[in-house]
């Protein structure tokens, strides 16, 4: 079995956190982004910004982990919100009509739960000169 071709980086701000996802999001790799997402409620994270800039796709498992982790971060009192999702994830949002449970204002925007963070490093495009170090990645398990 091949290893899930997906990165997960994450920056700690106080009790906030930027999960960068860099990738592909399916059946294979959901495990993993659900373990990074609860890492961060574990870690009494609260507030969790998750950029999807560099993934390359995503499928309705990588939905359901979103949804799932959205509802654990809400009943621990925080907020989980998706930044740039790829095509493929706003065709689904947009099928499913529940974008309003995951979507939030663009990185760097002042209205973004992770004010005070500079857009690019938020953005955290594929070319980065400084790769935040990877938390984890591979295989689940």
């Amino acid at each position: 079995m091949p290893l899930p071709q997906l990165t997960v980086y994450r920056r700690d701000r106080h009790n906030r956190a930027l999960i960068t996802l860099a990738g592909e999001i399916d059946l294979e790799s959901a495990p993993l982004v659900r373990a990074a997402l609860a890492w961060c409620l574990s870690d009494g994270i609260r507030t969790v910004d998750v950029d999807l800039t560099p993934v390359t796709f995503c499928d309705c498992s990588g939905l359901n982990t979103f949804l799932y982790a959205a509802q654990q971060t809400a009943e621990a009192g925080g907020v989980l919100r998706l930044h740039h999702p790829p095509p493929t994830m706003g065709l689904i949002l947009d099928l499913t009509d529940c974008g309003f449970l995951l979507l939030g204002p663009p990185l760097g925007h002042p209205a973004s739960p992770l004010e005070g963070v500079p857009a690019q490093t938020a953005q955290a495009p594929p070319h980065r000169t400084h790769p935040l170090a990877s938390v984890l990645s591979g295989d689940a398990r």
